[in-house]
């Protein structure tokens, strides 16, 4: 028997395969949904957050957000939730840089994020809470 051919072999390969296939048909079916589908006109479940305090919280409007961005909207994107459409290209560049190393099956290099990164981004995130909150002009511009 040739060393290819091991029993145990190609499930172990199937099933590394099988995880980021179905992870990209996800995804794909999530966008061609959130293309074809307007949020604002559907019955989506509410923010729990928002339903109980009437408070927005951070993801408040993403979902339409993203599907204006589909439809080349940047503007009305932007006007829905700044916060997710301007962290969009870093959240892009980290799932293709995770697929591209699980493709090629290279080992990532061990990136080590600064602790006052990491606070910066958690008090921006908190930040961002409080103020799209505020019923005064410049601030009642960040909600949805």
């Amino acid at each position: 028997m040739s060393p290819t051919l091991r029993s145990g072999a190609y499930p172990r390969v199937g099933l590394q395969l099988c995880r980021p296939i179905a992870a990209a048909l996800g995804l794909i079916t999530c966008t061609v949904v959130l293309f074809a589908f307007n949020p604002a006109n559907l019955a989506i479940p509410l923010c729990p957050f928002h339903a109980l305090t009437g408070l927005y919280c951070p993801g408040c409007g993403t979902l339409r957000a993203v599907h204006q961005l589909l439809h080349g909207q940047v503007l009305v994107a932007l006007e829905l939730n700044p916060l997710i459409i301007l962290s969009l290209p870093l959240t892009v560049y980290g799932i293709l840089y995770q697929a591209s190393a699980h493709l090629t099956r290279r080992q990532l290099h061990n990136i080590r994020i600064p602790r006052y990164c990491v606070w910066t981004l958690a008090g921006i995130v908190i930040a961002f809470w409080i103020l799209r909150n505020i019923p005064i002009h410049p601030f009642s511009n960040l909600a949805p």
